[in-house]
């Protein structure tokens, strides 16, 4: 029996009718040349004959008789049927037909009394392509694990035949042999101690309160630029209104080379790029609804911190940025928001990651807390959507032969937090994918065509001959 930490007790304790808790993914993959007509089949039960899943997905939680205290992962059975299903798109297998079934998938909250996993093979996609969606338990893993555990089961080699199972049993031996003894398992904390400390600081440890407090501090220096100052500056917009249970998905494949060659000639990073084109798509849709605030529309930037303990679950941190919905020119778009985020890198790197974990629980506190009570709606929003951004690989990945095409992730939704937004780097693409609810996010798949078209503008206002930006000096360490 294996506790929950206090994080992954958050995500499970946030789990509501609206409001699921579980992450997903949305593969597409191209069938191999020499693919017999069963193809599909056989990947099927070569899933079911080699688990592919590993801890904690072969538990189910278990509820302890006070509820004030975390659950733990116990051994169950999987029915590997219910977990790993089939199915086929109708005719004609477009994009569109794939994204309707897999944001119906994504609706469906998960069976607690099971492991917190489902996998779901989808044949029929047009182009002699297939697609491969899983969804689980935000509790149980975050993006950077996700990313770790798909390419387990992927091969950089396309005649390599080996089950995801296969690989996996073969990447734990390896990890196996090389595992050191691990430290002894401290007493668990109830949610509501955590809670209390985070929020009231009555029993905070000094050395946590001087963590928090000196994290803080840092990102509410710089005025304009100023994280802190930006949260508490975030607008409403129809997005952040109460959510419904329904998804929607909208995905966009974008040129990793051009988004390079823009980042080349700005000095700026593919994030910025990311955050910007963001800011440009929601500018032209909330114009479009006649909604755009006069204030700039805010992103919450996830940061994936390595688990020192190596064990599944969420370590995660992260910033407010504005997007820079205010600014017309895409260009100066894009320099506002490199200002802002190479200063808030710039603070977060004096500061530790056990110190940022802890300033992570407390930005997620009030979000739980909001969400537990049924107010979260109601209160002012600290930031308008999520941004993350993720690199799966450079190289090409294969599986039994199929060629990886474009992964698009899907993630959690907040009650009043109507959208999401993550982009992933895989070879020589960018994906991106939002998240959105089908209410509040009316014809979804408009804002994810604007990001590529923001893409456009972007490179227009960059004018040839342009000359590039002397690099700033690295802070002195």
């Amino acid at each position: 029996m294996k506790r929950l930490g206090v994080l992954d007790t958050a995500f499970l304790r946030m789990e509501s009718a609206r409001t699921p808790m579980h992450v997903g993914g949305l593969m597409t993959f191209k069938l191999p040349d020499d693919a017999p007509n069963d193809y599909l089949h056989r990947l099927t039960e070569r899933l079911r004959a080699h688990p592919f899943m590993p801890f904690p997905f072969d538990h189910k939680l278990h509820w302890p008789a006070s509820r004030a205290m975390p659950p733990a992962w116990v051994p169950a059975e999987t029915d590997l049927d219910y977990h790993i299903r089939h199915s086929a798109l109708p005719y004609p297998g477009g994009e569109r037909e794939l994204g309707v079934l897999v944001a119906r998938l994504h609706s469906h909250a998960m069976d607690f009394d099971r492991p917190l996993w489902e996998c779901h093979l989808i044949e029929g996609l047009e182009n002699n392509r297939f697609a491969f969606y899983f969804k689980a338990h935000h509790c149980a893993i975050d993006g950077m694990g996700g990313m770790q555990l798909v390419k387990t089961w992927l091969s950089p080699d396309p005649d390599d035949r080996h089950s995801p199972g296969e690989r996996l049993a073969a990447a734990n031996a390896e990890r196996a042999a090389r595992r050191r003894p691990e430290p002894p398992i401290q007493a668990p904390r109830g949610l509501h101690e955590m809670l209390e400390r985070v929020m009231t600081g009555s029993k905070v440890r000094a050395g946590t309160a001087r963590d928090i407090a000196s994290t803080f501090y840092r990102l509410s220096q710089g005025g304009e630029n100023s994280v802190i100052r930006a949260a508490l500056r975030t607008p409403r917009t129809p997005f952040n209104v109460p959510v419904t249970a329904q998804r929607r998905l909208g995905t966009q494949l974008l040129e990793r080379n051009r988004l390079s060659e823009i980042a080349h000639a700005t000095d700026t990073t593919i994030n910025d790029i990311a955050l910007s084109l963001c800011g440009g798509a929601t500018r032209r849709y909330l114009q479009e609804l006649d909604a755009l605030p006069d204030r700039p529309l805010t992103a919450s930037v996830p940061i994936g911190l390595p688990r020192t303990d190596g064990k599944p679950g969420n370590a995660v941190s992260g910033f407010v940025c504005p997007i820079g919905t205010h600014i017309p020119d895409p260009l100066l778009r894009l320099q506002r928001i490199h200002s802002i985020t190479q200063r808030t890198k710039e603070q977060m790197l004096c500061v530790s990651s056990a110190a940022l974990e802890r300033f992570g629980m407390f930005g997620i506190a009030p979000l739980m807390l909001g969400q537990l009570t049924g107010t979260l709606p109601k209160w002012p929003p600290l930031f308008n959507v999520v941004l993350s951004n993720v690199v799966a690989s450079k190289e090409r990945l294969y599986m039994m032969g199929a060629e990886l095409e474009a992964i698009y992730p899907m993630s959690i939704l907040f009650d009043g937090y109507g959208l999401n937004l993550t982009v992933v780097g895989y070879a020589d693409s960018v994906a991106v994918g939002y998240t959105g609810c089908r209410n509040a996010v009316p014809s979804l798949q408009r804002l994810a065509v604007y990001t590529g078209e923001a893409l456009d503008e972007l490179e227009g206002a960059l004018k040839p001959g342009r000359k590039r930006r002397a690099p700033r000096k690295k802070p002195q360490s």
